[in-house]
């Protein structure tokens, strides 16, 4: 049996940051609104503050979105795709195209 090659893979890789539901949704806003607040992102997605600070957290510490401040009395922040963030474009669009040509319409 050869697993050394499946436990370095870089599908696998991926999936471990970004690979579950919400991940993917909270990048999904990123795509379609450009940077967002935490509470933004709470109030669209509608997820606890916990899950949605974990799943930013995970993002932010793969290197997917960073957090920047913008503004210091009150400090107020944000969260930005970075550039590895930006180069998940088109793996967002191939899903949201696939969605659109093999998954029923729910409206």
């Amino acid at each position: 049996m050869i697993t050394s090659s499946r436990d370095n893979c870089p599908i696998l890789r991926a999936t471990n940051v970004m690979g579950d539901q919400w991940s993917i949704l909270i990048l999904r806003e990123f795509f379609l609104e450009g940077p967002r607040r935490f509470q933004d992102l709470q109030d669209m997605l509608g997820l606890s503050p916990n899950t949605l600070s974990n799943r930013l957290k995970k993002l932010e510490n793969a290197g997917i979105v960073a957090r920047r401040a913008y503004s210091s009395n009150p400090p107020r922040s944000e969260y930005v795709l970075t550039e590895a963030g930006r180069a998940l474009g088109p793996v967002m669009g191939a899903l949201r195209q696939w969605g659109e040509t093999h998954t029923p319409d729910l409206t």
